[in-house]
């Protein structure tokens, strides 16, 4: 039988994101996934608020940090991976594909000399790779479609599938960002609902559809029942057909070009330069989906 982590997720309503803390509730040993380092788009400033409340939960409860897990590069905040190790001195990790998103992005920002071999995080995960958070033991699935380096944290009892499905309710996750394929989304998709039907869902993202309060645990069972896109569409060619005809009706985050140049180098901000200030690029003309063309956000 696998292992029964404690799982406490941590909601940032800015960003409609899930952070998560997952324990070993014999060794108190733990890691956290996902965690959101804060930035407002309009002052420019940051802030740690998400990373500091995770670290006073973490505190009060006697835990000790053992991983620093990101599930993906975020298009939608910045990751507080590096401050947390900063912090805490635990590895980092992420999948290896993360490669070839700096390559791809390295590009878009005219960045030649940022080094896109993965170096920014202690380790690179490959599919199906193990490790342990305490006595429990975890695994690791490629599970892309979303972005090209997706993964799939699977500890214990408990499966992190970030942007891949959302709640029932909402559905799955978009797949047209540079790298993203439905099709494969589609097939990841399925390799996450062979898992055991009892094995608990803990998903990136809520949007609170119809202003419900936000959600983030399911089971495969409860997925493969109700999830609006794949209870609706059973076979993959009409899948891709639904996922792709609603992608086009989408903005992109308004995040993404601030986000991707600290996500794709380990939650790292800028270098200060010579009067001390950090500087994001930002390429214009890069991406379509204008928010002018008042699009939806999922």
């Amino acid at each position: 039988m696998p292992g029964h982590p404690e799982v406490t997720g941590f909601f940032d309503p800015r960003t409609w994101s899930i952070q998560y803390v997952v324990a070993d509730p014999e060794t108190k040993q733990c890691a956290i996934v996902d965690p959101v380092y804060d930035f407002d788009e309009k002052s420019g400033q940051t802030a740690t608020t998400n990373a500091d409340r995770i670290l006073d939960f973490i505190h009060n409860k006697g835990y000790t940090v053992a991983w620093i897990l990101d599930t993906h590069p975020h298009a939608d905040h910045f990751s507080a991976a590096r401050y947390l190790k900063e912090k805490t001195d635990a590895p980092t990790a992420i999948g290896e594909k993360v490669i070839e998103v700096q390559k791809l992005w390295k590009g878009f920002y005219n960045w030649p000399d940022f080094p896109a071999d993965g170096s920014q995080w202690d380790r690179l995960f490959a599919d199906g790779d193990t490790f342990k958070v305490g006595n429990i033991d975890a695994k690791v699935m490629f599970s892309p479609g979303h972005t090209l380096a997706s993964i799939t944290y699977v500890i214990g009892d408990a499966a992190f599938v970030h942007d891949t499905l959302f709640m029932p309710d909402s559905g799955t996750a978009r797949a047209d960002f540079p790298g993203g394929d439905a099709r494969v989304l589609w097939r990841s998709i399925q390799a996450i609902l062979a898992l055991p039907d009892e094995t608990r869902i803990f998903t990136g993202h809520d949007y609170q559809p119809g202003g419900r309060e936000p959600q983030w645990e399911s089971t495969v069972a409860e997925q493969k029942a109700a999830n609006i896109h794949m209870a609706r569409y059973k076979i993959e060619d009409d899948f891709v057909a639904a996922r792709e005809a609603r992608d086009r009706t989408l903005a992109m985050p308004k995040l993404i070009l601030q986000s991707l140049q600290i996500n794709m180098n380990g939650g790292r901000l800028p270098v200060p330069e010579a009067n001390g200030r950090r500087y994001l690029k930002i390429p214009l003309d890069l991406l379509t989906g204008a928010a002018w063309d008042e699009m939806d956000r999922d």
